[in-house]
């Protein structure tokens, strides 16, 4: 694989204080260090430097290979030395304060215990002091090791996979909830709006009627006034008594209309079912708040991108409050996208629901705004009160 060069000699005694080279252990401690202690990763970028060129064998054969090299000096087992030195440089640090072959195994012990092993494994073996008997018992705890984490591996592979499969169905039970869930709130809104039409209905009518009776009573004072220069006393009391009937009857049928009132009412509430809050992804039913717009918003185009479909009505209402036309577009989901650049031009203010708008308009508007000089209030949250906010800071602006 690699230019071989001279085996060195074994050190002697003279030379015991010197860390042991990769390619001075023992053959069978070369593929436990390179298994353990290098990255498959890391290995191959080596190999690939020192080969000049992309490895095109697979991993067991480049590790066989590396393993092989390992047990003379060449140009890869010099840089396995290096790589190996430098990635564990802080335990060699900690290894060197052993002075015997006893300290130097309750290190390696130590290493075991606490599961570190790579670093040690290196720093031991490589140590002055690693007897035969220890590099032996090194490599078994070692292989032993390794048993050990193989079948912890398929253990938790085994539970990874089920819980993926849990995991699946969970989410599958989930979408079956939102599903269910957003279809009962589609029911209840539509429910509200009826009854609320029934009860803005029932409002009118009670107005007209308290109208009614104010006409009549105010007829009646007048009459009441004029009683010395227009009639006689005779015909005056039949026409009280004639409005006196009328106002009854009146009041009857107020009364009536009044039941029909705390009726509705009592069948809305009835409607109204309490949703949990975890479950109530669907903001409640839209109540119109008018705010004091800017003066300079009057005769103005405003226009609206993004927000619920169902706020739209709202919307609208807040800003003709003010004296301004007020325009809207969805951002792309219904209306046509490519309208969007002639509704820009032709607003004089620019609102932005960034919570509901797809991407490509959420640009668009930004872009347009940004090349124009045009304003733009951009809106987190598509309620009506974040409307509010963001339309109380441009007022305040």
């Amino acid at each position: 694989m690699c230019d071989k060069h001279p085996i060195a000699p074994p050190p002697d005694a003279a030379q015991t204080s010197r860390r042991r080279r990769i390619w001075e252990l023992s053959h069978t401690c070369h593929c436990p260090l390179i298994g353990v202690c290098i990255p498959l990763g890391a290995l191959r970028k080596l190999v690939g430097k020192v080969a000049g060129g992309k490895v095109l064998a697979d991993d067991y054969e480049v590790h066989v290979g590396a393993v092989s090299e390992c047990g003379t000096r060449n140009r890869l087992s010099e840089a396995v030395q290096k790589e190996l030195e430098r990635r564990f440089a802080t335990v060699i640090a900690r290894f060197r304060a052993a002075r015997t072959t006893e300290q130097l195994a309750e290190l390696w012990q130590g290493a075991v215990a606490s599961g570190d092993v790579a670093g040690a494994f290196w720093a031991g073996l490589s140590h002055p002091r690693c007897a035969p008997e220890l590099e032996e018992k090194m490599c078994r705890d070692l292989h032993m090791i390794q048993h050990q984490a193989g079948a912890c591996t398929r253990a938790d592979l085994h539970r990874f996979n089920a819980v993926v499969d849990e995991n699946a169905s969970l989410t599958r039970e989930l979408a079956k909830l939102q599903q269910r869930n957003a279809a009962m709130q589609l029911e209840r809104t539509a429910e509200q709006d009826k009854h609320a039409a029934a009860l803005m209905q029932l409002r009118a009518q009670l107005v007209g009627r308290d109208s009614i009776i104010d006409s009549l009573r105010q007829e009646l004072e007048q009459l009441r006034n004029a009683i010395p220069g227009l009639e006689t006393r005779e015909r005056l009391a039949q026409r009280l008594a004639q409005t006196d009937e009328r106002e009854r009857a009146l009041r009857g049928q107020i009364a009536d209309l009044r039941k029909l009132l705390l009726q509705a009412q009592a069948q809305l509430e009835a409607a109204t079912p309490a949703v949990p809050a975890e479950e109530a992804d669907v903001p409640p039913a839209v109540v119109e708040h008018i705010i004091r717009l800017p003066i300079r918003l009057a005769e103005r185009n405003v226009l609206c991108v993004g927000g619920r479909s169902g706020n739209v009505s709202t919307y609208r209402a807040v800003i003709e409050k003010a004296g301004a036309q007020f325009a809207h577009h969805d951002g792309g989901l219904e209306d046509n996208a490519g309208k969007l650049e002639a509704s820009l031009a032709a607003a004089d203010l620019v609102i932005c629901q960034t919570g509901c708008i797809s991407h490509s308009a959420y640009w668009r508007v930004k872009d347009f705004c940004k090349r124009t000089g045009k304003r733009c209030v951009f809106i987190d949250n598509p309620s009506i009160s974040s409307l509010q906010r963001g339309l109380q800071e441009l007022h305040e602006a």
